[in-house]
C-alpha cells in the first residue's frame, strides 16, 4: 500500500517496529486493555502530551476528515497545528502532520529512534512499557514530533474505540464524537451504547464535548451520562437529517471551533484584529484544502482508449460509512448511472452487512484482495450471490481495477473502489 521509503533510517526503525504487536494488521479479539505501557512510554520520554494544548476526536465514521477540518481551522486562525490521524493510505508520515503537511522521513525516524530507545530501556528493566504496541510507539512518536516542533495545538485521532486507544493518556480542551454505530464489535461490544461508552472514555473532567448524536438516541444518552457524571459541558450542533458526510464533518469541527472561541481563544493573524476563534474559519476554500486521501475522492479517469470515467475512492469498512457515501453520491447526477465496484474487505469486517448496503444501489462487483487480512473473494462472492448482487472474483487488485474502468467505458458506469482504506491505497499507488 505505502509508497517507497526513501530514508534508510526510517526503514530500519519501522522493521523493528513490525517486530511489535500490531493490531492494524491482525485479528483484535485479544488486544490489551491498559494504558500503563503508553503512560511509562510517554514518562520516558518527558511526557511530551503536555506541551501543547489538544482536541481528541473518536467516532466510527468522519474522525479523519472531522480532524483534518479541525487542523486546517486552527491554522487559518494563525496557530501551528499538529494532526495524528490512522490509518494512512499511501505514507507513513500522512499519520503525522504538522500546519497540513506530513512530517518528513527523517523527522519520523528520529521520533521513532527515540520511542524504541525507550521501549529497550523499558525491557531491560521491566517496567509497563515493555508491553508497548506498534501503535502505542507510532503514537508517543507523533506526540514527541508536536512537543519538539513546538506546537501550540495539536488534534488527535483515536485509532480503535477510546477508552484503551493508545491517544487516551492525554487531557483534552474538546473531546469530539462525531457518531456511533456497530464495529471492532468483538473488542467494544456488540450495542451502540456499548461502543459509545468505550468512545466515550476520551471524555476527561474539564473537557468540553461536542456530538452529533441527540440525546434520546442509545449511543448519544451513554455520552450525556458520562459527560454529566464528570461535570463537562456538552456541545450538540444541529444538522438536517438528510445532510451530507461532508456537512456534518463541518459541522462537528465549526462547533469544535466555536466553543475554543467561547473558552477565550482568539484568532493570531497579524493582519487583522484578533478575535474569538469560530466556525467562520471554515470557509469554503479552507474546507476545500482539509479533503483526505480516499475519503470520497472523486476523480475523472481517462483510460488507454480515450474514455472518460468518473472514479469514486473511499475506504468505507463498515455498513454504516458505506451506506452513508452511497447515500451522499445518489444525490449527483453523475452517480446515477449503475455503478461497478472494486470490492475487498477484511476479515474481521462485517461482508454481508456492507454487500447489503449494495442491494439498494445498481452496483456490480469485482471482489479482489489486498494483504493477510483480506477475506478471500471467493468467500465474499458466495455472500454477494446469496443477496442477488452481480460479481466476478479477480484477485490481483490493479487487474480488478482495470477490468473495472474497461467495463465502466464500455458501459458508461461509474467506479466505486471500497470495503478498504488498503485496497485505496493500493489503487491510488499505481
Amino acid at each position: 500500500m505505502s509508497s517507497l521509503i526513501e530514508s534508510e533510517r526510517l526503514a530500519n526503525c519501522l522493521a523493528e517496529l513490525d517486530q511489535l504487536t500490531n493490531w492494524e494488521r491482525r485479528p483484535r479479539g485479544g488486544m490489551r486493555v491498559d494504558l500503563e505501557p503508553m503512560r511509562d512510554l510517554a514518562h520516558r520520554l518527558g511526557d511530551p502530551q503536555n506541551s501543547f494544548r489538544i482536541v481528541h476526536v473518536a467516532g466510527t465514521k468522519g474522525k479523519g476528515s472531522t480532524c483534518a477540518l479541525i487542523e486546517a481551522g486552527l491554522a487559518q486562525a494563525g496557530f501551528s497545528v499538529g494532526r495524528y490521524a490512522s490509518p494512512h493510505v499511501m505514507h507513513i508520515t500522512e499519520r503525522v502532520s504538522i500546519d497540513g503537511r506530513p512530517v518528513g522521513e527523517e523527522r519520523l525516524a528520529d521520533a521513532l529512534g527515540a520511542a524504541l530507545a525507550a521501549f529497550k530501556d523499558a525491557r531491560r528493566e521491566a517496567t509497563a512499557a515493555q508491553g508497548a504496541t506498534w501503535f502505542d510507539i507510532l503514537t508517543v512518536s507523533a506526540l514527541l514530533i508536536f512537543s519538539m516542533e513546538r506546537v501550540e495545538w495539536a488534534v488527535l485521532e483515536t485509532g480503535l474505540g477510546g477508552r484503551w486507544d493508545s491517544t487516551n493518556i492525554v487531557q483534552s480542551d474538546v473531546a469530539v464524537i462525531t457518531n456511533i454505530d456497530l464495529e471492532h464489535t468483538e473488542i467494544l461490544g456488540k450495542t451502540r451504547a456499548a461502543i459509545a461508552f468505550e468512545k466515550a472514555g476520551i471524555i476527561k473532567p474539564g473537557t468540553t464535548v461536542v456530538t452529533l448524536l441527540p440525546e434520546a438516541d442509545e449511543a448519544g444518552a451513554v455520552i450525556s451520562a458520562r459527560a454529566a457524571e464528570l461535570g463537562c459541558a456538552l456541545r450538540r450542533p444541529t444538522v438536517p437529517a438528510d445532510a451530507t458526510i461532508e456537512r456534518r464533518n463541518v459541522a462537528v469541527a465549526g462547533a469544535v471551533l466555536d466553543v475554543l472561541g467561547k473558552m477565550g481563544v482568539m484568532t493570531k493573524a497579524a493582519s487583522a484584529m484578533s478575535e474569538p476563534l469560530g466556525a467562520q474559519l471554515l470557509d469554503p476554500s479552507t474546507i476545500e484544502a482539509a479533503r483526505l486521501p480516499g475519503r470520497l475522492e472523486k476523480i475523472a479517469v481517462v483510460t488507454s482508449h480515450g474514455d472518460k470515467v468518473n472514479v469514486v475512492l473511499d475506504g468505507a469498512h463498515v455498513p454504516f460509512n458505506l451506506a452513508a457515501v452511497l447515500s451522499d453520491l445518489s444525490q449527483e447526477e453523475k452517480y446515477r448511472a449503475p455503478g461497478i465496484a472494486v470490492v475487498s474487505i477484511a476479515e474481521d469486517k462485517d461482508a454481508a452487512g456492507l454487500l447489503s448496503t449494495m442491494t439498494r444501489h445498481d452496483i456490480s462487483i469485482i471482489f479482489t484482495t489486498v494483504g493477510a487480512r483480506s477475506r478471500s473473494p471467493e468467500q465474499l462472492k458466495t455472500i454477494a450471490d446469496s443477496l442477488g448482487l452481480l460479481s466476478i472474483v479477480v484477485p490481483d487488485p490493479l487487474e480488478a481495477y482495470q477490468e473495472a474502468l474497461a467495463g465502466a467505458a464500455e458501459s458508461g458506469a461509474w467506479v466505486l473502489v471500497t470495503g478498504s482504506l488498503y485496497l485505496v491505497g493500493t489503487i491510488r499507488a499505481a
